[in-house]
């Protein structure tokens, strides 16, 4: 869009969406592998700092494979109420918050990778300019498997947790199946990572709406992005 000095009538009244960096969204279902494909992914890009893996704030313990930071239901409440979080939500009877560093890294340029419920989808695609949603996901039998054999004790009903749907028009723009070697997957997810931190950054991109344009889209005239994944 060229800056002519009139105000688009479509934008009028409408905050400006945060960018131009990147917020990758990693969702998918419990035992589906996110945490460990991001913790994969924020140890071979350690050293850099294009792509940034922030703490989520958490009500309960991490896991191995998570860098969440644990505090109690109390000061979850005051952060909310003070603004601490750019996204936060709850769910398995815990409450989980994305920092608001994440703004600033994003209006910096960054790519900002996090792991988060799909009822925040829509909100960060109103909030930002620029949302990748990347879904890991696997067979219901594996992710039964792998929530038994995690058996942790905040995890509650591991049948629950399994089945457990999330009711959201949020769809992903790429899939990752994480049911085979991890070694795929992981490429994967960072050729997803990487790809979407090549990019040159958007410039005044249109608002969000139902039909989403994916940052992973090529730009008009491009030859289409291939990224390894199933979508």
């Amino acid at each position: 869009m060229s800056m002519t000095g009139a105000l688009d009538p479509a934008s009028a009244g409408r905050p400006a969406r945060i960018g131009p960096g990147r917020l990758v969204l990693v969702v998918g279902p419990s035992g589906a592998g996110k945490d460990t494909l991001i913790d994969a992914a924020r140890r071979r890009l350690a050293g850099g700092d294009a792509v940034l893996f922030p703490s989520r704030v958490v009500t309960r313990p991490p896991s191995a494979a998570e860098a969440n930071a644990e505090v109690d239901a109390a000061t979850f409440a005051t952060l909310a109420k003070v603004g601490g979080f750019a996204l936060s939500w709850s769910a398995h009877g815990h409450d989980y918050g994305i920092p608001i560093a994440i703004d600033h890294l994003l209006t910096e340029g960054r790519t900002v990778v996090c792991n988060v419920s799909r009822s925040v989808v829509e909100t960060a695609r109103r909030r930002y300019e620029a949302v990748i949603v990347v879904e890991i996901t696997a067979p219901p039998e594996v992710l039964a498997a792998r929530v038994a054999a995690r058996a942790r004790a905040t995890d509650g009903d591991a049948a629950a947790r399994v089945a457990r749907l999330v009711e959201t028009s949020a769809l992903a723009d790429v899939t990752i199946l994480n049911d085979g070697p991890v070694e795929g997957a992981i490429r994967q997810f960072l050729d997803i990572v990487e790809i979407s931190d090549r990019r040159p950054a958007p410039h005044a991109r249109p608002p969000a709406t139902d039909d989403h344009e994916s940052p992973l889209d090529p730009a008009p005239g491009a030859a289409p992005i291939s990224t390894g994944v199933s979508e």
